[in-house]
């Protein structure tokens, strides 16, 4: 017999367990393969004061004030997340900078770098490890002769970890 699974529920579990700063540093670590000091900074700054694309993004933090990490948690395999994380980073930067005003100023403002993750634990099967790219959604891309070769101007790219049992440990 096959239970339904609610994913709100999920979703909200992996949020309220990674709400902690050092277990978010430990994930961090695992996904990255890195060891960081006990007492690296992790500011969680994801956006729940709004909704986002109808949903609560799942975990967004700053470690060592260089790193913005975007982390959903999936339970499907959804090939738009690309188009999600820019639309998500964009809000974001928009936050960290304090809105539009510094935007238009002569001197150069500065944003920490992004990275994206997905964490994957559903059923249809899916490597240990798959790269999403935003320039996979462009229209016509294949047909313009515009392949591997040819860099898009704008990328995003999203790194999609397997996490189902004996899978990256």
């Amino acid at each position: 017999m096959h239970m339904a699974v609610n994913n709100n529920y999920k979703n909200s579990v992996f949020t309220l367990l990674f709400s902690d700063e050092n277990l978010l540093r430990k994930l961090y670590c695992a996904l990255e393969g890195v060891t960081l000091p006990l007492d690296t900074p992790v500011k969680i700054n994801t956006l729940n004061d709004a909704l986002f694309m109808d949903r609560i993004n799942d975990i967004s933090f700053e470690i060592e004030g260089k790193l913005v990490v975007l982390i959903e948690h999936q339970s499907t395999i959804n090939p738009n997340i690309p188009l999600r994380m820019l639309m998500y980073i964009a809000r974001m930067y928009e936050k960290i900078i304090g809105g539009d005003r510094g935007i238009y100023a002569s001197k150069q403002i500065t944003v920490p770098s992004a990275e994206f993750i997905v964490v994957y634990n559903g059923t249809t099967p899916f490597p240990d490890e798959k790269i999403l790219k935003l320039s996979d959604m462009y229209e016509g891309r294949k047909a313009l002769g515009l392949g591997e070769t040819n860099s898009p101007v704008l990328e995003l790219v999203v790194k999609a970890i397997n996490i189902n049992h004996g899978r990256n440990a």
